[in-house]
C-alpha cells in the first residue's frame, strides 16, 4: 500500500469507532462525525451545520497540455440487523449468540468512490458533472449452528445515495489554473432524525487530485510568494488540501476534512489503523490488552474491523510492543537568543 493510500484510508476511517471499541461505549453512540456531506433536505430543514456540499479549490501549474485525475471517496452507512430463527421464521433481535459467538445489531460502513480519469484542464473551462447514483441494496448471511441447523441470520442493508461531482478549471495565467471540485448530496430526504440522515450521507468524504506529468500542484499551506495571493483566493469548504508523497513532490493532493500538514505520514511503528489519530498507538494497544474477557467479547462482536484490531493487537510480539515505546524522528538545533 503506497503512502497516499495509507493516509487516505486513515482519514476515511478516522473516528469510525473509538476506544474502547465497543457498541456500548458512550463515545460510540454518535458516529460518522468527520467529513459528512448530508442530504440537502436535511441541511435545509434547520441543520445548517450539517453541510450538503463540500468544495475543494487548488492551484495547478502547467501549460496547455496540463491534466489531472480527480477522485472522491466516502463511507456509506450500512445497517446490520441480527435475527433469530423462530418457529414462524426469522425474528429480529438486538443480539444473538450461536455456538459461543456473539452477534450484535449495529451499523457498519462500506467504501464508495466516484471520479474521473485523466482529463485536460483546458477541457474543464465548462462544467463537467459526474453523477453519483448508488442504488439501495441488501445482503443476508445465515448463522449456522454446529449441527448444521439455521440458528439465525445477519442482514446488511443500505439506502440509495444520489449526488454529483462537479469539476471546473479556470485559467489564471499562461501556466496557472484554479481547479474546483465540488461534491453535493441530492439524495431524497423523507424526514426523520439524525440517524436517518446519516444513512443517506456521504460520510468521511475526501478528494484526491493527481497531476499528470505536465502539471504540478501548488501547496496552499506554504505557497510560493508569487502565488500566495491566488492561493489565498482559493475557497475550500469543509475540507483542507495538502500535498502528499515524498517531501517536495507536487503530483498528489489530498483534500481532507481533517486539518493536516503537507506530506503527512503514518508512523512506521504503528501496528495498523486504530481509527483514533488523536491518541497514541502504544496507549491504545495497552488499553486493549487490559480489557476484561467480557469487554473483549463485546469488542469482537461490535464490528468486523474492531475484531481485526483485537486479534492484531493480541498477536503483537514483544519486539513489536517495544517498538511502540517512543520514537525520535529528528533532532533540531535550538538557537539561544
Amino acid at each position: 500500500m503506497d503512502a497516499l493510500q495509507k493516509i487516505a484510508d486513515a482519514v476515511l476511517y478516522e473516528g469510525y469507532i473509538l476506544w474502547p471499541y465497543r457498541r456500548s461505549a458512550m463515545k460510540n453512540r454518535q458516529r460518522w462525525t468527520f467529513g459528512g456531506v448530508h442530504p440537502e433536505g436535511w441541511t435545509r430543514s434547520g441543520h445548517l451545520d450539517d453541510a450538503c456540499a463540500m468544495q475543494t479549490q487548488v492551484l495547478v501549474e502547467g501549460g496547455d497540455d496540463a491534466a489531472v485525475e480527480v477522485g472522491v471517496r466516502f463511507l456509506h452507512v450500512v445497517a446490520r440487523r441480527v435475527s433469530r430463527q423462530g418457529p414462524g421464521g426469522l425474528e429480529e433481535v438486538d443480539e444473538l449468540t450461536v455456538d459461543g459467538e456473539r452477534h450484535l445489531s449495529w451499523e457498519e460502513a462500506t467504501e464508495r468512490e466516484v471520479g474521473v480519469g485523466r482529463v485536460a484542464l483546458a477541457s474543464l473551462d465548462s462544467l463537467r458533472r459526474v453523477e453519483i447514483d448508488v442504488p439501495a441494496g441488501a445482503e443476508e448471511e445465515d448463522l449456522m449452528s454446529a449441527d448444521g441447523a439455521r440458528a439465525g441470520a445477519v442482514r446488511r442493508s443500505w439506502l440509495e445515495l444520489a449526488g454529483a461531482l462537479d469539476l471546473h478549471a479556470e485559467r489564471l495565467g499562461p501556466r496557472l489554473w484554479r481547479l474546483t471540485a465540488r461534491i453535493a448530496n441530492t439524495t431524497p430526504w423523507p424526514g426523520g432524525g439524525r440517524e436517518d440522515a446519516l444513512e443517506r450521507t456521504f460520510c468521511s468524504t475526501h478528494t484526491v487530485v493527481k497531476a499528470a506529468a505536465a502539471a504540478e500542484l501548488v501547496s496552499l499551506t506554504d505557497p510560493p510568494e508569487e502565488l500566495r495571493a491566488e492561493a489565498e483566493r482559493c475557497e475550500n469548504v469543509g475540507t483542507w488540501p495538502v500535498l502528499v508523497g515524498e517531501e517536495g513532490e507536487r503530483h498528489t493532493l489530498l483534500s481532507s476534512p481533517i486539518i493536516l500538514s503537507d506530506y503527512p505520514q503514518i508512523a512506521p511503528e504503528s501496528p495498523g489503523d486504530l481509527f483514533d489519530g488523536g491518541e497514541i498507538d502504544q496507549m491504545l494497544v495497552l488499553n486493549i490488552l487490559s480489557l476484561t474477557d467480557e469487554e473483549k467479547e463485546e469488542m469482537r462482536a461490535s464490528d468486523p474491523k474492531t475484531r481485526e484490531i483485537l486479534e492484531r493487537t493480541e498477536a503483537l510480539s514483544n519486539d513489536e510492543m517495544m517498538g511502540l515505546h517512543g520514537a525520535i524522528r529528528e533532532f533540531q538545533a535550538v538557537r539561544a537568543e
